[in-house]
């Protein structure tokens, strides 16, 4: 091949750049306002989903779920792989296990079931008309024991960076921060905690190292002498990526996942407060420079109300704060809304939330979580021991929810939904016709004010139950409109 021609190759190269260059980034040369970005189904989606439960009374289901997604690509396929966990301790890999399920085809969940305490934590990934929108759902019912009660948490995509409001050091309780790495190079992360008096001296959770492909789980007590009630954990990667979460077990009032909390923001909506709870404890953490100062409103079915005697709550920068809100529902569902009284600060928030009493208490967790957006799933659902809570704290939302075919059998089936402004509703989700197995739940905002959803399961006969909130699926991404602009060629 001669110069000549390689001199053309090069120029036509360099005009496709210049071309679509100048098609997404320069206006148009009439000044006409950009076309806004198109909305497409991802074409890949990666999850990771913790190490269950080190019982050897667990039962853990999985459920994986994809919703239909109208011009998703073709084929592709789900699948979770077991994350070679290594055992610190005795320097040993353990033996990897094999995948729980087999994901069908999109619009039908599968499941899956392990039991005991060497299930490992899985990484899975899903591309083709399986990615938009992938859902997986860890469920582990545990008989007995420190933590005993029903667990779940929501298998999440990798990130570098995660706030965990809620956890704790003190006596009675056995948190873990479980880190899993589904990339091919190590991750370096550290874990911070924060108390009611600021940082807390935690020298062992810096610099920890999670090979490719590897889960740890950090107890909190080993990382520091200090006991506290309430603690903010901030877990920062470094380098790399991983998958984040904290299992928060109590000797008395059972456990659950603490999934992470949604980002700092100066505005926080916590939905889904069972209308049994006997107690309700919100922490919050203030991570910049200034003190926050919120009003706390409960969104119930009547409106949004102030709980007496908890009208505000002061967050000094750095310091963890908690607001005992007692049995705050009194018999109605709700969602707890936080606001800036003045200046808007960042914050982060979550509610530790109580059903029963005495012996026959059990805990879970509702984390500040981002809007519905688009659409988000939720997988994993029963007939009977399925509630879906649903608030619209700025206007009023028309909502629709579609209830997925059953793992067994069943058709879907669809309802809409009005919740009006302020308010929180435990609505009569739709259950497939004919349900066999178990369901997902497809929540979609049709008009309206943003929209914060949560689901609760709940066990026949106990007051043992588990929340996930209901953030967007990111089953769509915005693209950028392009057309050709050779005038740029001009300038």
């Amino acid at each position: 091949m001669n110069r000549t021609t390689l001199s053309l190759f090069a120029g036509t190269a360099a005009l496709a750049a210049v071309t679509a260059f100048a098609a997404v980034d320069s206006p148009s040369a009439s000044g006409a306002a950009p076309e806004a970005a198109a909305r497409q189904p991802v074409e890949r989606t990666s999850l990771v989903c913790p190490a269950p439960s080190t019982s050897d009374l667990a039962e853990t289901t999985y459920t994986s779920f994809t919703p239909v997604t109208k011009g998703a690509a073709s084929g592709g396929r789900a699948r979770l792989q077991a994350a070679g966990e290594k055992d610190a301790k005795a320097g040993k890999d353990k033996k990897a296990g094999q995948p729980v399920l087999t994901p069908k085809a999109p619009g039908t969940p599968a499941t899956g079931d392990t039991s005991g305490g060497d299930t490992p934590a899985l990484v899975g990934t899903a591309d083709g008309s399986f990615a938009p929108g992938w859902t997986v759902q860890e469920t582990t019912e545990v008989a007995a024991g420190t933590g005993r009660g029903l667990l779940g948490v929501n298998c999440a995509g990798a990130d570098t960076d995660f706030w965990f409001p809620g956890a704790s050091t003190a006596a009675g309780r056995t948190d873990y921060v479980h880190l899993t790495n589904p990339d091919d190079s190590a991750a370096v992360a550290d874990i911070e905690l924060y108390g009611k008096d600021g940082a807390i001296k935690a020298p062992l959770g810096e610099n920890l190292t999670i090979e490719p492909g590897a889960s740890e789980a950090f107890l909190l007590p080993t990382l520091t002498e200090e006991r506290q009630t309430d603690l903010t954990v901030h877990v920062s990667v470094r380098g790399g990526r991983v998958g984040a979460a904290v299992q928060a077990l109590d000797d008395k009032a059972g456990g659950d996942w603490l999934a992470p909390a949604t980002d700092p923001a100066g505005s926080l909506v916590l939905p889904g407060i069972p209308k049994d709870a006997t107690d309700v404890r919100l922490t919050v953490f203030a991570p910049g420079d200034d003190d926050a100062d919120l009003k706390i409103r409960l969104a119930s079915p009547d409106g949004l109300i102030t709980p007496a005697g908890n009208e505000t709550v002061h967050v000094k920068s750095g310091m963890t704060t908690t607001v005992g809100l007692g049995d705050v529902t009194r018999g109605e569902p709700g969602s707890l809304v936080l606001t800036p009284t003045d200046q808007a600060v960042p914050v982060v928030a979550a509610l530790q939330v109580v059903r029963g009493k005495g012996d026959k208490r059990e805990t879970a967790f509702i984390p500040a979580t981002a809007a519905v957006g688009a659409r988000a799933t939720s997988a994993g659902n029963t007939a009977k021991g399925t509630t879906l809570a649903l608030t619209a704290p700025e206007g009023a939302a028309a909502v629709k929810v579609t209830a997925s075919a059953g793992s067994e059998g069943g058709t879907p089936a669809t309802k809409t939904y009005t919740i009006k402004s302020g308010t929180t509703q435990d609505v009569d989700a739709p259950v497939p016709a004919g349900l066999k197995g178990t369901y997902a739940l497809t929540v979609e905002p049709v008009s309206g004010g943003p929209v914060y959803a949560s689901r609760t399961l709940t066990t026949a006969g106990t007051p043992a139950f588990t929340v996930q909130t209901l953030p967007s699926d990111h089953g769509l991404v915005s693209v950028p409109r392009t057309r050709e602009d050779l005038s740029i060629l001009q300038k």
